[in-house]
């Protein structure tokens, strides 16, 4: 997969879903409700890709089960984040955080080794460009609200991931 990109849309028990890859995935589009918003937002600003699901079999293969109720772990997918060293710690740090569990993004301040920067980890997650994979919905805020979502389908989204983790907010 050298510098061609690549990308597919699957379907998941919640609806159309998408990614685009290097030798990594690099964005990953939550379900939308047609594949056609999916495509669009998943190609938004790329100058070409080629359409081709095999690098993403097991992305499709997990997303699916997720999306289905299955704890599901996420470290056998790679990424290839563009970003800088503080975004790219706070993407680290979350990304550990396991399926059914949720942390404050006080805490995950804390875990990155700077206890007064909740709102800059806030900024680094809501640039997620791999929702799921690195799981910021599982970041919430400290009187265990959800705070918020940039990915498709919002706060709502979270909310409904989360419940599915078992968390109640």
């Amino acid at each position: 997969m050298s510098q061609t990109l690549y990308y597919a849309t699957w379907n998941t028990p919640w609806g159309t879903m998408g990614a685009l890859a290097h030798t990594g995935i690099v964005r990953i589009i939550l379900p939308h409700d047609t594949p056609d918003k999916v495509r669009r937002a998943l190609l938004a600003g790329t100058v070409e890709a080629r359409e081709d699901a095999r690098p993403f079999k097991t992305l499709i293969e997990l997303t699916g089960a997720y999306f289905d109720g299955a704890a599901v772990d996420f470290s056998p997918v790679a990424c290839q984040l563009a970003t800088g060293a503080f975004r790219q710690t706070v993407l680290d740090a979350c990304r550990s955080i396991g399926y059914g569990r949720t942390e404050s993004y006080a805490a995950l301040a804390r875990h990155v080794g700077n206890p007064n920067a909740a709102r800059a980890v806030a900024g680094a997650l809501a640039a997620n460009p791999v929702p799921l994979v690195v799981p910021c919905h599982r970041v919430i805020c400290s009187d265990g609200s959800c705070g918020g979502f940039s990915a498709a389908g919002g706060v709502p989204l979270k909310r409904r991931m989360l419940e599915l983790e078992g968390h109640r907010s």
